[in-house]
């Protein structure tokens, strides 16, 4: 059977050098039937000309002004021909054989739409990275963790989560997608900007009745930060506002009222904790991001579950926080089994 054809698209703004450190992997893929699109983002660091000039190969679309991670990968979209997508961050390396996992765990499987690899860091390749892990989850109030990753504990890789399986969200570091669902569901939220797009795109394909998958025989090795570093309040902003965006364009309206006051009390303790800690600017920023949000609630209220809709909640019916900082849970192993929803496991 031949390969079926993957667009892979890097958006990038004044990242030279990630780009001259990260795209020669991506160029050297083994895959036999890919195509490297960069959406550049305009930038004035000479990263579309070195591209132009040392990868011809690869497909530049040049955007008009820094349109972000979201609006950047939709307007790339249209100038992709593969019947797979990959969103790849522009500061990951890749190995040569990365791809072939990821298209083998979708390619067999119509109901499969997103899938990703084992993602570590880039400068400790035996450690599970921040952003995605080895697949993604999301506790009762909305907080995303991974398999390798609980808060600031990001574990070291033993081959613990080596299983390929579902998940409830699959990194955007590295995230292939089925074209046809991702024209079903609709593209990343361009409202998100940056930041729980990923999650938010899982969540309505699993919503459409497909299915998220990992496939830790595929390696991904991420920098992490490129954007934003992790303790910008701006990434704090996007990831408070956009979480709860999140929730309430995703949950039927009965399990949002039920679910806003565990958020809003994890969020007062987590505020509380910033405070203690003077990091005000943060703290600042988590109240921009609510203020924001239930402005921007309006967008979505057409397009909330309808009663009849099939009900997606997040799999783990637990609360992070409290298992963390309280209970002293660290690891993802240390999560009760019994508090995890899951979907059939298929294989």
């Amino acid at each position: 059977m031949s390969a079926p054809p993957v667009s892979i698209i890097i958006v990038t703004w004044n990242a030279k050098e990630l780009v001259q450190t990260c795209l020669p992997s991506v160029v050297a893929t083994d895959y036999p039937n890919f195509e490297i699109i960069l959406a550049d983002n305009a930038s004035t660091d000479g990263t579309a000309a070195w591209v132009a000039r040392e990868h011809p190969e690869v497909k530049i679309v040049r955007h008009p002004g820094n349109w972000l991670f979201c609006r950047g990968n939709n307007a790339a979209l249209p100038h992709a021909s593969g019947r797979f997508v990959v969103l790849l961050n522009n500061d990951v390396e890749v190995p040569p054989g990365w791809l072939h996992p990821l298209v083998e765990a979708a390619a067999g499987r119509p109901d499969v739409a997103a899938v990703q690899p084992k993602l570590l860091q880039y400068d400790d390749r035996g450690r599970f990275e921040y952003a995605g892990g080895a697949g993604g989850f999301l506790d009762r109030a909305g907080y995303p963790f991974t398999r390798g990753r609980l808060f600031e504990t990001m574990e070291r890789d033993r081959g613990q989560y080596d299983d390929p399986r579902d998940v409830f969200w699959a990194t955007g570091a590295a995230l292939l997608l089925r074209r046809s669902a991702l024209d079903e569901v609709g593209p990343l939220d361009e409202r998100f900007e940056m930041h729980m797009e990923e999650i938010d795109l899982c969540w309505r394909l699993w919503r459409h009745g497909y299915r998220v998958r990992v496939a830790p025989e595929s390696t991904v090795y991420h920098i992490g930060g490129a954007s934003l570093p992790q303790s910008s309040p701006r990434k704090t902003y996007y990831n408070y506002r956009n979480s709860l965006l999140m929730l309430y364009k995703n949950l039927p309206p009965s399990a949002w009222r039920q679910t806003l006051p565990l958020r809003v009390a994890c969020d007062v303790a987590a505020l509380g904790r910033v405070l203690a800690q003077g990091r005000g600017r943060e703290a600042t920023a988590i109240l921009r991001a609510y203020r924001d949000a239930f402005r921007m609630r309006r967008h979505y209220h057409d397009t909330r579950p309808a009663p009849a809709d099939p009900v997606v909640v997040p799999f783990y019916r637990g609360l992070v926080p409290v298992d963390y900082f309280l209970r002293g849970r660290r690891t993802f192993a240390d999560l009760p089994r019994s508090r995890f929803v899951l979907p059939d496991d298929r294989p």
